[in-house]
Parts: structure tokens; C-alpha cells; sequence
């Protein structure tokens, strides 16, 4: 009985670990509201650097980031042109919009085009080629990409605003 209990209580313990873990990339439940990690206070204000959304080189070639370097995604449950967000609730805990800093989003060195869309609560989120654009809570540094392939629904973006998918 004791032996049971341990195993048990280990196999619990592993499962919690493994839902908790900001880097992991299978998916922990379904649905558009679950993620990984807690927000980052600096996720969605306004890049620094004047533009909204810029290219730089990681370990996954170059991709869309913003102004300080953080990189950004897409979501597969979003409509490629839509008018909304399909990120919505504790979702956007995880994976806060890109807000543009002006009326019109910048970008520099992105050939694809950018726009925005309201969000729930009246800001502008930046998007790429129809794609709304979200930062990950689990990045904690420039360049980090560790919310590619999250769920296999979490995609980085190229300068011309496709997905790059695994």
C-alpha cells in the first residue's frame, strides 16, 4: 500500500511539474486559454526603441521582435485578417498582445504588412500580415523563443510575417 501511495504522489508531483514549466512545449491541457508562466510586466507595453516590431537572428533564424529584441508570436486559433483575438481570458496572461505605440505600428526591417486591431479593452494590438501579434510570459530575455511551437498553436513569425513552424 505505502509503495502505491509513493508512486503515486511521484507521477502527481511529475504531472504538476510538467503543466507548470514555462518551457515546455507539449500541450499541458487543450483550449486557447491555457499557457505557461507567469506575465511579464514589461510583455505588453510599447517597444523602446520607437518601433513597434523589428527583425533580429536567433536560434531559429530571423524572426519578428519588438522594439528591445523580445520576440513575438502568432496564434494558429486566430483569423489570419480578423478584426479580434482569439486570446482572450487567462490566455492573455501567458501571451500578452503586442500594443502599438502610436496610431500606426512601425517596423523596421519587416517586409510584411503591419496594421492593428482593437483589443477588449480599446488598445491597439499590433498585427503582421493579419496575424495579431503576442509576446510570451516564458521569454525573459532578447532573442529567447521558448513559445515556439507551445500547443503546437504558437508559431514565431518571419520579417514577411509567415509562420515558421517547427
Amino acid at each position: 500500500m505505502r509503495k502505491a501511495l509513493a508512486i503515486g504522489g511521484i507521477a502527481l508531483a511529475l504531472m504538476l511539474v510538467g503543466c507548470s514549466s514555462p518551457g515546455t512545449t507539449g500541450p499541458a491541457s487543450e483550449g486557447p486559454d491555457s499557457g505557461y508562466g507567469a506575465p511579464s510586466s514589461e510583455a505588453s507595453e510599447p517597444a523602446a526603441s520607437g518601433a513597434d516590431v523589428m527583425v533580429a537572428e536567433t536560434s531559429l533564424g530571423e524572426v519578428v521582435v519588438d522594439g528591445e529584441g523580445m520576440t513575438l508570436y502568432m496564434f494558429d486559433k486566430d483569423t489570419q485578417g480578423g478584426d479580434t483575438s482569439a486570446c482572450t481570458g487567462a490566455c492573455l496572461q501567458n501571451w500578452p498582445p503586442l500594443i502599438a505605440a502610436g496610431d500606426e505600428p512601425e517596423g523596421d526591417g519587416v517586409t510584411g504588412e503591419l496594421a492593428t486591431i482593437e483589443t477588449a479593452d480599446g488598445e491597439k494590438q499590433v498585427t503582421l500580415n493579419g496575424w495579431p501579434l503576442y509576446y510570451f510570459a516564458g521569454d525573459s530575455a532578447a532573442g529567447d523563443v521558448k513559445g515556439q511551437g507551445v500547443q503546437d498553436v504558437w508559431w514565431v513569425l518571419s520579417p514577411a510575417g509567415e509562420r515558421m513552424a517547427d
